[in-house]
């Protein structure tokens, strides 16, 4: 190596406290990291989702209390507390299925694996998955 060349940083005892938050994680960072939150998360309210499944078909009655536990709670719980987790679900399983439709997408065409699609694809990914939860937790939270 010549002297006019730059010696590149080496990090081998990287400090969580002082190297992490001035790292800048790309877009696609960004995407890979919340598809794997969002498939944790669906799996982690599996039971949530089969419970609202569950009482919203059973009958008219069990449909009533599922809407009355949305609206005004279920014991100690209250109703937003319910909004809440199901606003997290619509975004975990939109986010994980708009990732997932683009890792298939690049998996399919070799043209999709090039830096500028994974950067363009992970900001419509990011943008869309926030877009979609937000026109729906409208609709959810009672605004139309």
């Amino acid at each position: 190596m010549t002297e006019l060349a730059k010696k590149r940083p080496e990090f081998r005892n990287i400090n969580a406290l002082t190297d992490l938050p001035s790292y800048r994680l790309p877009a696609a960072g960004w995407v890979s990291i919340l598809h794997r939150v969002s498939g944790v998360m669906m799996f982690l309210l599996m039971p949530f989702i089969i419970w609202m499944f569950d009482t919203s078909v059973s009958s008219e009655y069990s449909f009533a209390r599922f809407k009355a536990a949305f609206n005004s709670g279920l014991g100690f719980v209250p109703g937003w507390f319910f909004k809440l987790v199901a606003l997290a679900l619509i975004w975990a399983y939109l986010h994980h299925f708009i990732a997932g439709l683009r890792h298939l997408w690049m998996d399919v065409s070799h043209a999709a694996v090039s830096k500028e699609f994974g950067k363009s694809s992970a900001l419509v990914t990011l943008a869309l998955s926030i877009l979609l939860t937000l026109v729906l937790g409208a609709k959810l939270f009672g605004l139309y």
